[in-house]
């Protein structure tokens, strides 16, 4: 399966300790209180990531596919 990069927008500011549990995804803070959760994840992965966030009762902001990166 193609993987494709995601930013995936979660409301609240998630610490370090959150790394293990969306191992593979860059964790950033953003501006408003929001996490950006952001990495490269076929369809199976990004169901999974998305469905951990609702098991940790998190609120979902958004979810957005990025263009492919050309350069490499």
């Amino acid at each position: 399966m193609t993987k494709l990069c995601y930013e995936i927008r979660v409301q609240g500011l998630l610490g370090d300790g959150w790394q293990n549990w969306f191992e593979g995804l860059t964790i950033r803070h953003l501006e408003g209180k929001h996490t950006l959760l952001t990495g490269r994840m076929d369809q199976a992965i990004l169901r999974g990531v998305l469905s951990k966030i609702s098991d940790l009762g998190l609120t979902l902001i958004s979810v957005q596919q990025q263009e492919p990166d050309n350069t490499g």
